[in-house]
């Protein structure tokens, strides 16, 4: 493809590519400057692109890619690398969320809570907490998937209610 034509191409592209870039990051300012980069690099590699092949499509892979490629390099940045001689950072108590040991309850005091569940609320509930699916916990009890999901969903509002004053 020429380069004129290649270029026109491109630029008439500019508005979707800010879309698509603005959707990507939701941000303004890193969206231009994702477009900027998708463009210098369109330009550079406008002899790859092919005749007869969707240069739409071509170019937003370029700016998908592009996005993907920066996302995991600021991932791979923010991760915390303790360097310090005695490893006191990864030693350091993380924040549970929880102010003090009385402010949670003990598995033992929601195991109890469960288990004075009716059997038609327990027995489904205990299932889909060992990591059983709906369908199969409707085989195993004989009951429709309807009635196990809305069980499990009482059980879950029963234990929501009980334990309210710890959300």
């Amino acid at each position: 493809m020429a380069t004129e034509t290649f270029q026109t191409k491109l630029m008439a592209l500019q508005s979707n590519m800010l879309n698509f870039a603005y959707m990507l990051t939701s941000n303004r300012d890193d969206a231009y400057d994702l477009l900027q980069d998708t463009t210098l690099k369109a330009l550079d590699n406008s002899e790859k692109y092919v005749e007869n092949t969707n240069f739409k499509g071509w170019v937003f892979t370029i700016m998908r890619n592009i996005f993907i490629n920066n996302y995991r390099r600021v991932s791979r940045t923010a991760t915390v690398i303790d360097q310090t001689e005695d490893l006191y950072h990864l030693n350091l108590s993380q924040d549970s969320g929880i102010a003090s040991p009385e402010g949670s309850y003990s598995a033992q005091e929601i195991t109890d809570a469960i288990n004075q569940f009716p059997d038609k609320y327990r027995v489904p509930f205990t299932m889909h907490v060992a990591g059983y699916k709906y369908n199969e916990i409707a085989d195993e009890m004989g009951l429709p998937l309807g009635t196990i999901k809305s069980r499990i969903f009482f059980a879950r509002q029963q234990l929501q209610e009980r334990f309210a004053d710890y959300r």
